[in-house]
């Protein structure tokens, strides 16, 4: 049980650089990559118990997907010549194996090359070096399943046709990519934030694995907007510790600890923040309304009509209902329910099919004291809900109101 355990640890941590190391040794086979790093992790079940776990799980990993990987070219094409030049490569030494820093970054940017359609670019990455599902990446797209299927299956097979090279573009041709890398960088990290479906809302190596791509982009490029995604996501994660109880379930955050908020991941993102700022593009703006949040020692200390200025030049520049509807909880809290509350409803059309437009909304009648409205909203909510914590959540909420008032 102990060794499945370390397995399943080492899956969640090194799955994606390993996928990433194997795709450059199959010359960007995406398919024949994934196959053979997921015989590569079922040949690790078997043995590991055995033989016990390797002093390094991520070269011996690797090594063995690129065994996996010459063995299925043999077995697929049996051209004599072909299976001898990919046998002759060079065997990967540990030290290479384990230290491949660029490979993720060289993946993201082949994944988002501007060849494939944004959705592609992002959806493709999601599942290489985000190591999502089909369906997760479907409901972060509010699709379905299938289509994305076929989404992700063209994007492999443009890849592949079009022989997009497996390499990180030149410094000249970085700027055009930075935004498809950074939306793909944002969604890996907000599905590890508030994880869509599952019992745990939270997914912390998916996190730790944005913010480490995140770093490398500060690394690359001084584009003030890599800055203000870092910041963004430095300031989130640095709460990651009070955002859930003991119990696994969610704290909102004016209830938090802000005591346990990470204040090493704080003091790195918050000068990043004016640095940001002088591009005033979404993500610093984003990382200015975090920034606010950190600085408040209290809740009672939130700078709400800031906030909601912020929101609204978020707005303003990336009109889209989510923006809207965040801006209208800052008014919310500003000016009180009955200000935020016709904001909400009129993204009732866009919005409709959301849970947390619908807990937003019952939150904001609840507070004015509408008990059945707020009631039939909560309940709205659970029926499109996909994470458990967040179904146990509004599931309190609305048993506040049937213990009160009856059902």
């Amino acid at each position: 049980m102990n060794s499945l355990a370390a397995i399943d640890r080492v899956f969640r941590a090194e799955r994606a650089r390993v996928l990433a190391t194997t795709i450059r040794v199959t010359n960007g086979d995406f398919d024949l990559a994934e196959e053979a790093v997921q015989d590569a992790f079922a040949a690790a079940v078997q043995r590991w118990p055995v033989e016990g776990t390797p002093s390094e799980p991520r070269g011996w990993l690797t090594q063995v997907a690129r065994f996996k990987a010459i063995d299925t070219i043999r077995r697929r094409i049996k051209l004599r010549e072909i299976v001898a030049a990919e046998t002759d490569q060079p065997e990967l030494s540990e030290a290479e194996l384990v230290a491949v820093p660029d490979d993720r970054l060289r993946l993201m940017f082949t994944c988002c090359h501007p060849a494939l359609a944004r959705e592609a670019q992002v959806a493709l990455t999601l599942r290489t070096l985000g190591g999502l599902t089909t369906e997760e990446i479907a409901r972060a797209f509010l699709t379905a399943p299938t289509t994305m299927a076929q989404r992700l299956v063209r994007a492999k097979t443009k890849i592949r046709d079009a022989r997009i090279p497996y390499e990180i573009p030149e410094s000249s041709q970085l700027a055009e990519r930075l935004d498809a890398v950074m939306a793909v960088i944002y969604l890996v990290f907000n599905e590890g934030y508030a994880a869509t479906a599952g019992d745990s809302w939270l997914r912390r190596d998916l996190c730790r694995e944005a913010i480490r791509l995140g770093r490398v982009l500060v690394e690359l490029s001084d584009a003030p907007e890599a800055k203000g995604l870092l910041a963004l996501m430095l300031l989130h994660d640095s709460r990651r510790d009070a955002r859930t109880d003991t119990l696994g379930d969610i704290v909102l955050l004016e209830d938090q600890d802000r005591s346990s908020w990470d204040r090493a991941q704080i003091d790195e993102a918050l000068p990043l923040v004016p640095l940001a700022l002088a591009g005033v593009g979404p993500y610093a703006l984003q990382a200015a309304i975090a920034a606010l949040h950190a600085q408040a020692v209290r809740a009672s200390d939130t700078d709400w009509p800031q906030i909601a200025a912020l929101f609204g030049e978020l707005e303003r520049r990336q009109p889209t209902p989510i923006v809207s509807l965040n801006r209208a909880v800052a008014v919310a809290m500003w000016l009180g329910p009955q200000a935020g509350l016709p904001i909400v409803e009129g993204l009732a059309s866009e919005l409709g099919d959301y849970h947390l437009w619908h807990a937003a909304r019952a939150d904001l009648l609840r507070r004015l004291g509408r008990t059945d409205d707020a009631r039939a909203a909560y309940r709205a909510a659970l029926e499109r809900v996909g994470s458990e914590p967040e179904r146990r959540f509004l599931e309190r909420r609305l048993a506040t109101f049937t213990s009160v008032t009856g059902p």
